[in-house]
C-alpha cells in the first residue's frame, strides 16, 4: 500500500517560517509526480505547488516567491519550505502524489483533482 506521512506543521507567527516533510511508503519518488495542496476553513482545497519528475516546479500565484517545493529521492521525501508566512496560509496542507500520468509524462504538472494518493495533512496555523 502507497502511503504519504505529512510533517512539521504547527504554530507560527506571521512573518516566520515552517518547513513541512511529506515520507512517502510503497512506491519511490522517481514513479510519480508530486505535489502539495491546502484547505482552509470556508474554502476549497487549492493546489499550492507541484514538482514533476523531470525536476520542473510551479507554484500557485498566491505562494510564488515565499513558497519552495523540494524532494530527497533517496530518503523518499517531499519538502515544502513557507518563508514570509500570512495569516492567509492558515490551513491543513496535504501532500499528493500521480502515479499515473505523472509517471507516464515526467514533464506533466497533474492538476488538483488527478493525484492519485494522499496524506492525511498537517495544520498550519500563522497568527498575526
Amino acid at each position: 500500500q502507497v502511503q504519504l506521512v505529512e510533517s512539521g506543521g504547527g504554530s507560527v507567527q506571521a512573518g516566520g517560517s515552517l518547513k513541512l516533510s511529506c515520507a512517502a511508503s510503497g512506491y519511490m519518488f522517481n514513479s510519480c509526480g508530486m505535489g502539495w495542496a491546502r484547505q482552509a476553513p470556508g474554502k476549497e482545497r487549492e493546489l499550492v505547488s507541484t514538482i514533476t519528475l523531470d525536476g520542473t516546479t510551479s507554484y500557485a500565484d498566491s505562494v510564488k516567491g515565499r513558497f519552495t517545493i523540494s524532494q530527497d529521492n533517496a530518503k523518499n521525501t517531499l519538502y515544502l519550505q513557507m518563508n514570509s508566512l500570512k495569516t492567509e496560509d492558515t490551513a491543513v496542507y496535504f501532500c499528493a502524489a500521480d502515479c499515473i500520468t505523472g509517471f507516464l509524462n515526467d514533464h506533466y504538472h497533474t492538476p488538483l483533482n488527478e493525484y492519485n494518493y494522499w496524506g492525511q495533512g498537517t495544520q498550519v496555523t500563522v497568527s498575526s
